[in-house]
């Protein structure tokens, strides 16, 4: 049956699930796999070798690193699985963030080795903020140092799981065989001259039964404590049908009170099927997840219905340019979208057009006539739809919740060779800043030169990549420069009036505000202080407007303004010269008297580090970051090594990862990741 003619019934076969992790966790070996298996190819790509389909980018290729988010479907014992690949490493976050806010389940992959290491916590984090039930596929376990064990007590020390064990492994290491499945105690053995394709289920030698056992009692034990019945049939030593052991896990799956793990080797082409089972028997259908919030013209809050028949509701989740074409993806979560037809953009508030709709596989299209809800799809021909916006009918506008975003902590000087150069490097980023919402650029005053910021030195490194090799533009670099923000320490009030004549109109508007200081990460806030009775709304607006755009440039560097909340306490007004130029001028000056006020401050982006090393270099390590200015919050040992926290400033942390290695005789692994912007230290 063609996706296009889909029937509400078949919505229950129907999987959205991510693949998330730390890098180097094998989520792309997993993914190529997975799609190998499924039939959905017909050649194993290897990452290491830049052959895998789901890195399609240049940069993902030679970087052996996944940079964007790909989308694929493929099909499973009669599901349809629609599945996206994420990045692991911590620059590219806002991939990860805007494919989980879309995803209905994921699968966690954990390295034998490394166990949860620190993005993989982030993501599991971020995975958790939208409710998103997972399972755990533990992969390499044919790599020296795998601790099957340990990986779990990771899990449950630094998630807060429960994880559910359903496979167990055989040996490790150079001695991994294959893996136990606990539920029906029998041993897996995948053929390696099939690449894993075939496998057989084998009877448990005494030694493997006497290890399956133990797993299978504690098995039991955490599911009698979700079912009554699995208690009773357990006590009384009675066979626990498997169809009501399924049942239970996948109900606890769906309400996170557990997590149920799988273990084997992508590389080795060991345990994948099974991951392909438990995402079809375990994880949720669109159906089986609630509706998404958001709130109606008037309003009103609403919950999505995931059926066809209801009014269209569509969220963008990411925009990518192909040769100059805009490709939009979206999750359909209400109604059903038709190739041609006419759509609200209930964020931009535009009537748009979508022209064609395609299922994806990577970097290629299929064209279908019609997506409904519970689909994930791309479009093309909508103009104006950026991520983050609502589609939904007209008749029936809705805006759904948005996509978190993510503030560039890092930018770099561009520096066109000429005129022409220049014009287009400025198209280019234009169209840039339109896929990445992490990406920000704009020109410096004072220099004139073109200002690009993002999450870290990689996340520029690759954008420089694609504008060096897809629009054949080569600008001059300046070196990275660390973005600040700015903020208050106490409250003060401002006030301001603005009485001229511009053109041949008088303007007026006299505007009172305070300004306070919010916590670390708390954003802008603004709101009224009086009750608005007789006052129209378009000067309130305007006031508001004055206020926004004053707080993209502070008092101190003219750096944006963070973490404060603003309280409109009074306008004035002048009959027949009031307008919504006078208040939205008066405002933004009555913003800045009150920030000079206010005891403004500079904050920076605050990074942690985490930095792993051999004992004999650990206090090489401690003085390294003292040196830098870094506060160190944890030590502890983790697989033989000492795990070394701390925070320290951008600033102070450029060069460091060449200085570390130096130190350590390049036996220290680090990773750093943005915190917070706090004050200057």
């Amino acid at each position: 049956m063609s996706k296009a003619a889909r029937p509400k019934d078949a919505l229950s076969k129907i999987r959205n699930i991510g693949i998330i992790a730390h890098i180097d966790a094998g989520k792309t070996t997993l993914t190529e796999r997975i799609l190998y298996y499924s039939g959905r190819i017909h050649r194993m790509g290897e990452v290491h070798e830049g052959t895998a389909t789901m890195d399609f980018m240049p940069e993902e290729q030679e970087r052996g690193i996944t940079i964007g988010s790909a989308c694929t479907t493929c099909e499973w014992d009669g599901h349809t699985i629609n599945l996206i690949d994420t990045p692991g490493h911590v620059d590219f976050t806002i991939e990860v963030e805007r494919s989980l806010r879309v995803l209905d389940g994921a699968v966690g992959v954990f390295c034998a080795v490394g166990g949860v290491e620190p993005q993989s916590e982030t993501v599991w984090r971020q995975s958790e903020k939208y409710d998103v039930p997972k399972i755990v596929f533990i992969n390499k376990m044919d790599r020296i140092g795998a601790d099957f064990e340990a990986v779990l007590e990771s899990m449950k020390e630094r998630l807060r799981i429960t994880p559910l064990v359903l496979q167990v492994p055989v040996g490790a290491g150079d001695e991994f065989e294959g893996v136990i499945d606990v539920i029906g105690m029998r041993f897996l053995v995948f053929d390696a001259a099939s690449r894993g394709e075939d496998f057989e289920a084998r009877a448990l030698s005494p030694e493997q039964e006497e290890l399956a056992s133990q797993w299978r009692e504690a098995l039991f034990d955490v599911l009698s404590e979700q079912s009554d019945e699995i208690l009773e049939l357990y006590m009384n030593g009675e066979d626990i049908p498997r169809e009501l052991l399924d049942v239970t896990i996948r109900k606890a799956t769906l309400e996170r009170t557990l997590v149920p793990v799988l273990a084997g080797s992508a590389l080795k082409n060991t345990g994948i099927q099974p991951v392909l089972d438990a995402v079809c028997a375990y994880l949720p259908g669109p159906q089986d997840v609630p509706g998404q919030k958001g709130r109606n013209v008037h309003g009103v809050k609403i919950e999505t219905v995931c059926d066809p028949k209801e009014p269209l509701e569509a969220l963008v989740f990411k925009v990518s340019l192909e040769t100059g074409h805009k490709l939009v993806l979206l999750r359909v979560y209400s109604g059903t979208l038709e190739a041609g037809q006419m759509v609200y953009n209930a964020s931009q508030k535009k009537d748009e057009r979508a022209a064609h709709l395609y299922t994806l596989h990577a970097d290629r299209k299929t064209k279908i006539e019609q997506a409904v809800a519970g689909e994930i799809v791309a479009v093309a021909g909508l103009k104006f739809a950026k991520t983050g916006d609502t589609l939904s009918a007209k008749d029936a506008p809705v805006q759904l919740e948005n996509i978190e975003s993510y503030r560039p902590v890092i930018s770099l000087a561009l520096e066109p060779r000429n005129t022409e150069e220049r014009n287009k490097l400025e198209e280019v980023l234009e169209s840039l800043l339109l896929e990445d919402p992490t990406l920000a650029a704009k020109i410096d005053e004072e220099t004139e030169q073109l200002v690009l910021s993002g999450m870290g030195e990689l996340h520029l490194d690759v954008v420089l990549d694609r504008i060096r090799r897809e629009f054949k533009i080569d600008p001059r670099v300046g070196n990275p420069q660390v973005v600040y923000q700015e903020s208050v320490t106490k409250t003060a009030q401002g006030e301001a009036t603005f009485d001229r004549e511009l053109g041949d109109t008088e303007h007026y508007g006299a505007v009172t505000l305070t300004v306070e200081p919010l916590e670390r990460g708390a954003g802008q806030h603004i709101r009224l202080g009086f009750e608005p009775v007789g006052w129209p709304e378009a000067w309130i607006d305007a006031a508001t407007e004055g206020i926004e755009d004053a707080l993209q440039s502070g008092v101190v560097r003219g750096y944006p303004v963070r973490d404060v909340r603003i309280r409109i306490d009074e306008l004035g007004r002048m009959d027949g010269k009031s307008s919504t130029v006078g208040y939205h001028m008066a405002a933004a000056e009555a913003l800045k008297l009150a920030l000079t006020n206010a005891s403004p401050c500079l904050l920076e982006p605050i990074m942690k580090v985490e930095v792993s090393v051999p004992d004999e270099f650990v206090g090489e390590v401690i003085s390294l970051l003292g040196a830098k200015g870094a506060k160190i919050e944890n030590m502890f040992d983790k697989h033989g090594q000492k795990l070394v926290q701390a925070f320290a400033a951008l600033r102070q942390l450029f060069g460091f990862s060449t200085e570390l290695r130096s130190a350590t005789q390049g036996r220290a692994g680090m990773l750093m990741q943005f915190d917070r912007f706090d004050v200057l230290g």
